[in-house]
């Protein structure tokens, strides 16, 4: 026994030491997968939406990049440009976390109040702080608590920026709690845009539930796309139509009256000639949205924002009412007309 014991103990060293190697070489390996590996990483998505911040950058920007980055998002931040003057390095840090940055602004005023001029001065004042700042110069544009008209979307567009308003509002600048904020962003559907805030904590705290909701429909955070202010792949490119495509055939004309206006929403008449079956395509501006339509058949795409109408046999007009949800200026596109 007293000449075992020695070969023992060696050979018991020598378990522990590779043990501790082995223990080592695994800690190691999930590191390098944890450093890897994003949520999104194995995600299917049949669609993307688009998380946008206003207000920024502010104090707590770094705190919110955290979270964004943990949870695999890239979002849109809408700047003030008074804020990413007094920040340049949060407006930077944005960029370098792989956000798109956008414009909102110089100091948040009631930018529809302004003249043109003001305008112009505004927006292009804050493009130049952003690009100072970032390097990149801002292709969107958010007004101010939503409120816009003709002249400020006029300046905008001057400025190649397209403007995005949102589809779904989390109400986070109004005390929602995580929770609620939560609910709401269970809401957007493909090609959506939602609002949230810079600098809010339960907005913050409500992004892994938000993230755990979309991933269980097949949603990912995507961009918005200058073209259409629709969120598409980070990319640039959008998933398939969800709504069937006009039929083929010949053309038709459809000619569109604004016939009544409330304080809160408008009736459109469209007038069809050159065919008695015809399938017209209308676009409205977000957030508008249609809520009654009569004498024919209405399918949507999935921004809830473009309506194709098909004839049912009530003759060559069509009508619906559209609520202007805070936008009481636009007014519908028709974009096609096809007969047969």
């Amino acid at each position: 026994m007293s000449r075992l014991f020695p070969r023992t103990a060696l050979w018991s060293r020598r378990l522990r030491a590779a043990l501790a190697v082995l223990a080592t070489a695994v800690a190691m390996c999930g590191v390098v997968l944890a450093a890897t590996s994003t949520p999104s990483s194995a995600a299917t998505c049949n669609g993307y939406v688009g998380l946008t911040f206003d207000d920024g950058p502010t104090g707590s920007t770094s705190a919110l990049l955290n979270v964004l980055r943990a949870n695999g998002v890239r979002a849109t931040m809408f700047n003030v440009g008074q804020n990413v003057q007094n920040n340049r390095s949060a407006a930077q840090a944005q960029v370098s976390a792989g956000m798109w940055v956008a414009n909102h602004s110089w100091n948040h005023a009631h930018m529809t109040s302004m003249s043109q001029a003001q305008m112009q001065s505004d927006l292009s004042q804050t493009s130049s702080a952003i690009q100072s700042a970032t390097g990149s110069r801002p292709v969107l544009f958010r007004p101010p608590y939503g409120e816009t008209n003709s002249t400020l979307q006029s300046v905008a567009s001057s400025l190649g920026m397209r403007q995005v308003i949102w589809d779904v509002d989390s109400q986070d600048w109004n005390g929602a709690s995580v929770s609620q904020i939560v609910a709401n962003a269970s809401r957007l559907q493909a090609g959506q845009v939602i609002l949230m805030h810079d600098g809010i904590q339960n907005t913050r705290d409500a992004i892994p539930q938000i993230m755990a909701n979309l991933t269980s429909r097949n949603l990912c955070p995507g961009m918005i796309s200058p073209s259409t202010g629709r969120a598409v792949a980070p990319d640039g490119t959008t998933p398939p139509p969800t709504t069937t495509p006009p039929p083929a055939g010949g053309t038709c004309t459809a000619t569109a009256a604004t016939t009544n206006v409330w304080g809160d929403r408008y009736n459109t008449s469209v007038t069809v000639s050159g065919a008695n079956t015809w399938t017209v395509v209308v676009a409205i501006t977000s957030p508008q949205r249609i809520s009654t339509v009569w004498n024919g058949t209405a399918t949507w795409d999935s921004s809830g924002t473009v309506m194709t109408m098909r004839s049912n046999g009530s003759g060559n007009t069509f009508g619906f009412t559209t609520m202007t949800n805070g936008n009481s200026s636009a007014r519908p596109q028709i974009r096609s007309c096809t007969s047969g």
